[in-house]
């Protein structure tokens, strides 16, 4: 019988609950039903259904904003097809995930490729096969991409707050404010299409008003590119849309009152788009897999599952924190997780609360897990990558 950890809910953050919209998780009924057919590698379970009820629930959270799945969160090709059939449009951060889509027949005018850095080689090949949006934060990328697509259409990537994200993004990508002016006047110069604005919150957001903020700074950049004579008409919102695993978030309900308050006196010429990845996929599975052993080291709890951070479970390396479940009904103890391989950075956790009757043979099972874990494993070691199996 499964068992939530009593002794890992005591520890979930007090803070305020924004979302009285409930979650809906797969059953795990459907977990049950897929071990009964047997085990041999770790795999993730997901509901095509609930994928379907949350690209709905987005839509009608915010009407105006056309949600465009970033890729890069699961591409597996029928989440991609049940996400084409709920009308979701695409973004994209390498040509591999372009010629899925295109596989799929999306069409490459409707995808925008939204990483801020891209190959020479890339660029030539996106443009090649008819994309049209591109991304960019600096001088150079707006000069290397309009000297490979001179018509290309250009989104500005700006610097926004990234507080109240579980880990920011802010750093590595984003134009700051005061190197805005010098893209806007160089595109200008080169007679670039520079039609967008876009920007990112952070992941796992849990701070709505970072959505207005970046609204509001965009709505400033499009009054600098008409100063400049340049035509804005699309603006980005991009990602963040936060998924509950142990700490409290606002529903998707509450970022939409802020987000819809914030475009209301757009003009109807600005097309309002998001990238949600997470939000849309992660609730739809259970990532399950196996205890391989257990060890006592200096007095410390060790245990080894046949998934870590090179098998589907690297999120928890860069702060995120999943709600762990197993069989076991035993107190909770301090445990040191590890993952398979030899590499002695695949550690997940330390002094994490679960049973401590856990041995080898359990099984472990992580909900919500359908976004960034199957997409990010490899065979380091040999190690067998993790199955996905759609319902």
């Amino acid at each position: 019988m499964q068992m939530r950890n009593t002794a890992l809910r005591q520890a979930v953050e007090v803070e305020e609950i924004f979302d009285t919209h409930p979650e809906v998780s797969l059953d795990f009924e459907h977990v049950q039903a897929a071990l009964k057919q047997g085990y041999s590698k770790p795999f993730l379970l997901v509901d095509s259904n609930i994928i379907r009820n949350k690209a709905r629930r987005f839509k009608a959270a915010m009407p105006r904003v056309q949600p465009h799945y970033a890729v890069k969160a699961n591409p597996d090709p029928r989440v991609l097809k049940t996400l084409i059939e709920e009308g979701v449009g695409f973004e994209i951060a390498s040509i591999s995930e372009l010629d899925l889509l295109l596989s799929l027949n999306v069409p490459a005018a409707d995808i925008y490729y939204s990483n801020p850095m891209k190959s020479r080689a890339y660029l030539e090949y996106a443009a090649a096969k008819g994309v049209e949006w591109y991304v960019l934060d600096s001088v150079e990328e707006l000069r290397k991409i309009i000297s490979v697509k001179p018509d290309a259409k250009l989104y500005l990537r700006i610097d926004t707050p990234n507080i109240g994200s579980d880990w920011p993004l802010a750093g590595k990508f984003g134009t700051h404010v005061a190197e805005i002016k010098e893209i806007i006047d160089e595109a200008a110069n080169l007679q670039a299409d520079l039609a967008g604005v876009t920007f990112h919150v952070g992941s796992q957001c849990r701070n709505p008003q970072n959505w207005r903020v970046g609204i509001e700074r965009a709505i400033k950049v499009f009054a600098d590119m008409r100063q400049a004579g340049l035509s804005p008409r699309l603006l980005n919102i991009g990602g963040g849309y936060p998924v509950r695993h142990v700490k409290p978030i606002p529903s998707i309900e509450v970022i939409g009152e802020v987000v819809n308050e914030a475009i209301a006196n757009l003009p109807e010429n600005i097309r309002i788009m998001a990238e949600p990845g997470r939000y849309l996929v992660s609730d739809a599975a259970y990532f399950v897999c196996r205890v391989v052993g257990t060890a006592t080291r200096n007095g410390k709890r060790w245990m080894y599952w046949d998934a870590g951070v090179f098998g589907g479970v690297i999120e928890v390396t860069e702060g995120l924190r999943y709600e762990i479940l197993s069989d076991r009904r035993g107190p909770s103890i301090p445990w040191s997780v590890a993952g398979p391989t030899c590499d002695s950075v695949d550690i997940l956790m330390r002094d994490e609360l679960l049973p401590e009757d856990i041995e080898e043979g359990d099984f472990i099972y992580i909900p919500n897990a359908g976004a960034y874990t199957t997409a990010y494993a490899s065979n380091f070691n040999g190690f067998p990558l993790p199955e996905v199996v759609v319902l």
